[in-house]
């Protein structure tokens, strides 16, 4: 299979529109078969229940060559079973997780001349989404959805090297207790550009937001978990209702604890606490961990050991294990890696 003329070295993480679009229908109580289509565009009402009242899930995943020049994906399942469960919280109708998953792989295989090549630093960024795309004007859930999978090629998320980033306690509240917090919807992702937009204004890379019934405890950014390393190399990460849990992070504390043989918790994270830490990262799909070298709470700052030129020694190892795991450079547990081709 011949790959697409680009250059895969300078790509950004940016859209790219790619051949192929998997499209599924939810009309009178059920989903139609589905299968791709080369139409890239969306026609709904203009009373759509998204437009509307934002009844909007979606999920991020990857698509790489591996070091044998197989095709994968990594954990699909999961994103399929959060996916069903952010689904079910908008009282959207559920897709089946072992559908999300053929949708995945159909959409990648269909794209697969896209796929950048082993060691160009890039990979195919995956968005499976749904929608309520009937009209709906009361306050209600839509009775029709669209659920659709697209792909595009994306650039590494650090061009030249993950350098460790400067971010600020919030003064604004990321999620509700008992909110939405948990759950991967638009609507999470909406109210947090504001506080994006000025942080970076205000010389800062993200945000850290604390639990907003205490502000006491740390719970994570606009779009990646947090994950700290103690003076004594236990790897934690901080545990909460109201924070999405990640596949990355979940990842991670597995190839700690079995790959590197580090003791790992989640639990919960006092904001206190973290002065005392020695390394401090976001993980997330796009960059899988983001060296954190400083925070800045209200002009008071915490400087990690670590430093603002690298990764700290065990956030670089486990970066290093998780992302040979996806590369097939390391052997991979029973199930990670899906095999497209």
């Amino acid at each position: 299979m011949e790959k697409k003329n680009i250059d895969w070295g300078n790509l950004g993480f940016g859209y790219v529109k790619t051949d192929y679009r998997y499209v599924s229908n939810y009309k009178d109580g059920k989903w139609d078969e589905g299968g791709l289509t080369t139409d890239d565009m969306v026609t709904i009402s203009e009373c759509a229940g998204v437009l509307q009242y934002a009844q909007t899930v979606f999920e991020g995943m990857k698509a790489y060559t591996t070091e044998d020049g197989h095709i994968v994906t990594f954990r699909p399942d999961l994103n399929g079973e959060r996916m069903e469960h952010s689904a079910a919280r908008l009282e959207m109708p559920v897709f089946p997780k072992d559908r999300f998953v053929d949708a995945v792989v159909q959409t990648i295989k269909a794209n697969a001349a896209y796929v950048p090549p082993y060691g160009s630093g890039a990979t195919l960024y995956v968005r499976p989404y749904m929608f309520g795309s009937d009209a709906v004007i009361g306050v209600k859930p839509a009775s029709e959805y669209q659920f659709r999978v697209f792909t595009t090629p994306v650039g590494p998320y650090f061009k030249g090297g993950a350098k460790p980033i400067t971010i600020r306690v919030s003064d604004f509240d990321r999620a509700a207790p008992n909110g939405t917090g948990h759950i991967k919807a638009g609507l999470n992702y909406a109210m947090s550009l504001h506080a994006i937009v000025d942080a970076h204004k205000n010389g800062f890379d993200e945000n850290m937001y604390l639990d907003s019934k205490t502000r006491t405890k740390v719970e994570e950014t606009g779009g990646a978990n947090f994950l700290f390393v103690t003076k004594d190399g236990k790897v934690v990460t901080p545990k909460s209702d109201s924070i999405l849990p990640s596949i990355t992070r979940r990842s991670l504390i597995y190839v700690a604890k079995e790959y590197l043989g580090l003791e790992a918790e989640e639990r919960e994270v006092y904001f206190d606490e973290v002065k005392d830490f020695a390394e401090c990262g976001l993980c997330g799909t796009a960059a899988v961990i983001s060296p954190v070298g400083k925070i800045v709470d209200h002009g008071k700052e915490i400087c990690f050991p670590s430093g603002m030129n690298e990764m700290g020694p065990i956030t670089k190892k486990l970066y290093e294990t998780l992302t040979g795991i996806q590369m097939g450079r390391i052997q991979a547990p029973e199930g990670w890696l899906k095999v497209i081709e």
